[in-house]
């Protein structure tokens, strides 16, 4: 979906009646950012959308993405690299002295090199070492925080993130496991929890769940998003765009639940004696969702998953929480709260 989704940040007339087909031949100026460069083929794309003078901030916390995106920085000084999520947004922003951006996207989760990589331990399709961080240089292991985590942290955790039914089950059997050989490769934990969960959709590995749900957690990826879609909001110039690729219902929802509240903020008040003059305006404009077509699934398989979801911001001014309460954090947490990632720690946005 990098066409598309490189349309939405560019074309003034996207999702008028649909559109979302663009014309490469335009070229935009001004700051933008992506969120999760992982190869550079976002980034790629849109670098042919941008002026010379433009601004392109990238985002990854994978040290094999960050030598990709230094390597093309050096042939294209439009190229800012971060190494560091997406979630510190506001923060690099600040100590680069830019006060708003025009345009970012992120597309979600895991990516492909990743997945492909069984060193990196987030497939249960190849054997490795279970370790499942993007940021490999800190932070601990999915196998060390199964060595250590309670039972009842674990189960909350799978239940919570992989919404897995048999989340008690598998927690038992990862403790009860770990008092005799520890876990500590992708083929370990996924044959532990076969042997628990008997029943799945088809076509879906028993493990599935149960992978995406630890993955999630040692990344703080849902925390991190909520961080971000507060942050997006109070950073978007007028006009300017946000696109957002999601591949599983958690983010997709947080996503939308987001996008839904700031495009229509009085919706909660509709039946109130409110005068419309007193209504809280949209701060987002709502531009779409799509999924990937049928070509580019054939190509990638995983794209079938995929949820673009495109909104730009408005003229209104934020509330007085800044758009804090637009996050829906689905009890994750608050936006104004901070979080560690693997030792370091982000403040309020």
């Amino acid at each position: 979906m990098a066409e598309t989704t490189v349309n939405a940040l560019t074309e003034s007339n996207f999702g008028v009646r649909g559109k979302a087909d663009g014309n490469p031949s335009i070229v935009v100026d001004g700051v933008f950012v992506d969120g999760t460069f992982g190869r550079g083929g976002h980034s790629r794309l849109l670098l042919d959308r941008l002026s010379s003078s433009a601004r392109l901030l990238v985002f990854d916390k994978d040290p094999q993405a960050i030598e990709v995106a230094n390597e093309m920085s050096r042939s294209d000084p439009r190229i800012i690299v971060v190494h560091d999520g997406f979630g510190t947004l506001p923060q690099q922003l600040y100590n680069l002295g830019i006060k708003e951006i025009n345009g970012i996207m992120l597309d979600l989760g895991v990516s492909s090199p990743q997945i492909d990589d069984a060193k990196r331990g987030f497939s249960f399709m190849r054997d490795g070492p279970l370790d499942m961080r993007m940021n490999t240089s800190r932070g601990y292991t999915a196998a060390e925080w199964l060595a250590q985590a309670s039972i009842n942290e674990i189960r909350e955790v799978i239940a919570r993130y992989g919404e897995e039914r048999f989340a008690f089950q598998i927690a038992k059997a990862i403790v009860s496991r770990r008092e005799s050989r520890p876990l500590c490769t992708t083929l370990d934990l996924a044959e532990l929890v076969a042997s628990v969960v008997r029943t799945r959709e088809k076509g879906q590995h028993p493990a599935t769940r149960t992978f995406q749900a630890i993955r999630i957690h040692i990344n703080q990826e849902l925390q991190e998003l909520a961080l971000a879609l507060t942050a997006i909001l109070r950073s978007l110039a007028t006009g300017g765009r946000m696109a957002v690729i999601s591949f599983h219902s958690l983010e997709d929802r947080m996503v939308k639940q987001c996008m839904a509240a700031a495009a229509r903020p009085g919706a909660s008040m509709a039946r109130l004696p409110v005068m419309e003059k007193d209504m809280p305006k949209p701060v987002l404009k709502l531009l779409g969702r799509y999924k990937a077509k049928e070509q580019e699934i054939k190509e990638n398989p995983r794209a079938r998953s995929a949820v673009l979801r495109v909104a730009e911001r408005t003229e209104f001014a934020l509330p007085a929480d800044q758009g804090a309460s637009f996050v829906k954090a689905m009890g994750l947490v608050d936006p104004g709260v901070m979080f560690s990632d693997g030792g370091m720690a982000y403040g309020a946005l």
